[in-house]
């Protein structure tokens, strides 16, 4: 079976698709449109985030029997079209579920205790103590949107600083454990200090975030975005940062990634956020750690020896 790569993986993934019998054809720097030239050829595709999987790719595709997504997110394969064509779908959450918790709760802990201006100042020969005070994660209550293998993770982690977490998941039923309570939106609503978001995007969640949601919330919030920048509506945020409604923010997610090439509101936006000194950012890397790398490879091979193709 001849399997496409179009994304950069972890080199191993070459000797791991040949111990299940499956030719690997690594071409990470090939454009979308010689993926479809060349797609009809190949019964595997990997790939990670380099184009929409829609209906003419699937229209060229008539060899192809499974469609690894090197990561969690499926949002831009059409799972419908998919279906259809037979083809398997398989992505691999469980590879960086461990780096993206670990990161959230990084980027949480350098905003309660102002680790960014604190390290700027002490390079500048500043030496601040009382304006850098911080606070103590250790009894707040923090609400996880989505429970799924992240969600999950994060919540484990935060055991250890002796946390109430409460996690709200519309999708399941009953997923409550010894890292957190399954609560409703409105207990998230009356009783978090914190916010963290772990969900997919789709039409549902896009813009989940907005002025009415920020609202809603009885206490003044700390905001944490590691799933996806289109969950959160920048202008709400940034209203809400102005207002004392969200006391801080850590983004590894933007609406636009492509920051070179804002529109004029979204520059905007931006530019303030980037000027606030209680928001945090970082370039989608959450889940992009030395171990999640290899990780990922692991898992998707695990799901492939699964697969029974007919």
């Amino acid at each position: 079976m001849k399997v496409l790569i179009v994304d950069q993986m972890h080199p191993s993934i070459v000797d791991m698709l040949r111990e299940v019998d499956m030719e690997a054809d690594y071409q990470p720097y090939m454009r979308a449109e010689e993926i479809l030239q060349c797609i009809g050829n190949y019964e595997g595709l990997i790939i990670r985030s380099k184009m929409k999987l829609q209906q003419t790719f699937f229209e060229k595709a008539q060899k192809l029997r499974f469609i690894g997504r090197a990561g969690s997110g499926l949002e831009l394969i059409d799972l419908s079209l998919a279906n259809q064509k037979g083809i398997e779908v398989i992505n691999a959450p469980e590879g960086n579920r461990d780096a993206v918790a670990e990161h959230a709760l990084g980027m949480l802990l350098m905003l309660f205790n102002h680790l960014k201006r604190a390290d700027a100042e002490v390079r500048q020969y500043i030496w601040q103590r009382e304006a850098n005070r911080g606070l103590e994660l250790k009894g707040k209550t923090v609400g996880i949107i989505g429970y799924g293998n992240v969600g999950k993770e994060f919540a484990k982690r935060l055991t250890g600083f002796s946390c109430r977490v409460l996690a709200y998941d519309h999708k399941k039923k009953g997923y409550g454990d010894a890292y957190a309570e399954e609560a409703t939106m409105q207990q998230i609503f009356e009783e978090v200090d914190v916010l963290s978001l772990h969900v997919s995007i789709n039409e549902e969640s896009t813009h989940l975030v907005n002025d009415a949601y920020l609202q809603s919330f009885k206490k003044n919030i700390f905001l944490i975005n590691t799933s996806r920048g289109e969950v959160i509506d920048l202008a709400a945020l940034q209203k809400a940062l102005q207002h004392g409604k969200v006391r801080g923010a850590c983004l590894d997610v933007l609406e636009n990634e492509k920051i070179s090439i804002l529109t004029p509101s979204q520059k905007e936006t931006f530019d303030w956020l980037s000027k606030a000194e209680n928001v945090l950012f970082s370039p989608h890397i959450a889940g992009w750690t030395q171990e999640s790398y290899l990780r990922i490879n692991e898992v998707l091979i695990d799901k492939l020896k699964s697969l029974v193709f007919v």
